[in-house]
C-alpha cells in the first residue's frame, strides 16, 4: 500500500470551534448537512475554510435526528429516510453552489453508515438513491461491507475508509463508543493503530488480530478531543 494515496478526511460542521486549525491538516471535509447537526451557516463556514485552504468538500448526510446527534439506529420508512436525505443533499448543494468547490463526496454518517454496512437492503436502497441523483459522486464505503458490494453492484465510485480514531472488533467492525477505549484520543494509541494500515494495509483489532484490508481514506472526528495534539504528529510524520 502506497501511503500517499490514502487521503485524510474529517468529519465536520458539527459545531467545533477549531475548525480553521483542523482543516488545513486534511485533504478532505465531510460536512453535515442539518439531519444530525447543521444549518445553511454551519455549512457555508466550513466550506469556506475548505475554499481557502483548497480542500475537498462532501456532503455528510444522516438520519434526521438532531437530538441524538444521528448516532442512533431509526425505524422508519424508506420514503421517509430518503426524504430526508435529499433535503439534507439540496441543503448543502444551495449552499455549494455559491462557492468554486466541486461535489467531492457523499458519507453517509453515524447509525445510518453503521446500519448500511451490515444491511444489504438498507445499502440498496441508499445506492439507488445515488445513482438517481448523484450518480457521477463518489460514496465514502466501509472496505467489505454490504455497502461497498451494493455501490460496486450500482456502479458508483467508491472510496474504502477506515477510520484513524477508532477501534475494531474481530467483525472489523466498528466498536460502540460506549466501550472503553472505542475512540483514541492520544498521539501514542493513534500511532499505534495507524502504523499496520499505513505500513502493511492491515487493521490490528481489539484482540490483536491482524487483518487485511484495503484502504483509500482514512477518517479521524472533528469532534475528537485529542484532534489537535495527535493529527498535526501525525501528518507531518506519515504524509510531510
Amino acid at each position: 500500500m502506497e501511503k500517499a494515496k490514502i487521503q485524510i478526511n474529517c468529519d465536520l460542521g458539527e459545531g467545533v470551534e477549531n475548525e480553521a486549525q483542523i482543516i488545513p491538516l486534511i485533504d478532505a471535509a465531510s460536512i453535515a448537512c442539518g439531519g444530525h447537526f447543521g444549518d445553511q451557516s454551519t455549512i457555508a463556514h466550513t466550506l469556506s475554510l475548505c475554499e481557502k485552504f483548497g480542500k475537498a468538500a462532501g456532503a455528510h448526510p444522516s438520519y434526521p435526528d438532531l437530538e441524538n446527534f444521528g448516532r442512533k439506529s431509526m425505524d422508519i420508512s424508506d420514503e421517509y429516510l430518503i426524504d430526508a436525505l435529499a433535503s439534507q443533499l439540496e441543503l448543502f448543494e444551495s449552499v455549494r453552489q455559491n462557492t468554486r468547490l466541486e461535489l467531492d463526496h457523499i458519507k453517509f454518517h453515524g447509525a445510518l453508515y453503521n446500519d448500511a454496512a451490515k444491511d444489504s437492503r438498507l445499502a440498496e436502497l441508499l445506492c439507488h438513491f445515488l445513482i438517481e441523483n448523484l450518480p457521477e459522486t463518489t460514496v465514502f464505503v466501509p472496505p467489505g461491507s454490504e455497502m461497498e458490494k451494493a455501490a460496486k453492484l450500482a456502479g458508483l465510485a467508491i472510496k474504502r475508509e477506515i477510520f484513524g480514531d477508532r477501534t475494531y472488533g474481530e467483525d472489523l467492525k466498528l466498536r460502540p463508543r460506549s466501550e472503553a477505549d472505542s475512540l483514541l484520543t492520544k498521539y501514542d494509541s493513534v500511532e499505534k493503530h495507524l502504523e499496520p494500515i499505513l505500513n502493511s494495509g492491515k487493521i490490528q483489532t481489539v484482540n490483536g488480530t491482524m487483518i487485511s484490508v484495503p484502504a483509500d481514506t482514512l477518517c479521524f472526528h472533528g469532534d475528537n478531543p485529542g484532534l489537535l495534539n495527535f493529527l498535526p504528529k501525525i501528518r507531518k510524520k506519515w504524509w510531510n
